[in-house]
């Protein structure tokens, strides 16, 4: 808190309100006392009786003297205007689309694949393959890397210990 200021310019004498009820007792019961004996306010013979007509007199003269200038008597209808058009414009500006919905065919293979292996279908093999028509593909659009004649026979050597357990039938 703010400290109070002691140097306001009043000053009291020293010992001034130890005693101050005594003397004020002792003043008054005083027979010479400086306390009038009267009211002390006298008020003109006949003021009240005319006080109400003269006050209502004064405050009609006020109401006829002054006059009121409207500055913006318009301006309720500025704000009018401004509140319609900015509804046209956000009705206006949402409901007109620029951009067409995405088609199919404006979809990236890379697009369509990432789907598939990010959401689960929960399609079987069996039922992917009634979907799917295998009419038009062949092995190359299945596999990622083509394969060569020398990886299969390097894979086969590799891995199948006797060639007659495959089963091929040669055409010779």
């Amino acid at each position: 808190m703010k400290a109070s200021n002691n140097n306001n310019g009043f000053k009291t004498p020293e010992d001034y309100f130890e005693n101050l009820t005594g003397k004020l007792l002792s003043k008054i019961t005083e027979e010479q006392s400086v306390l009038p004996k009267g009211d002390g306010f006298i008020a003109p013979e006949g003021y009240f009786d005319g006080l109400q007509e003269n006050i209502l007199r004064k405050l009609d003269l006020e109401k006829e003297e002054t006059k009121v200038i409207q500055l913006n008597p318009y301006r309720k209808y500025y704000f009018a205007a401004a509140a319609v058009a900015a509804a046209f414009i956000l009705f206006f500006g949402l409901n007109f689309e620029t951009e067409s919905s995405p088609t199919f065919e404006e979809l990236a293979a890379s697009d369509i694949e990432s789907y598939f292996e990010n959401n689960d279908m929960e399609l079987s093999s069996y039922e992917l393959a009634e979907v799917m028509s295998f009419d038009e593909l062949d092995i190359s659009d299945i596999l990622d890397n083509q394969l060569n004649d020398d990886h299969i026979i390097d894979y086969l050597d590799d891995n199948i210990d006797y060639l007659e357990e495959l089963n091929l039938e040669t055409d010779e």
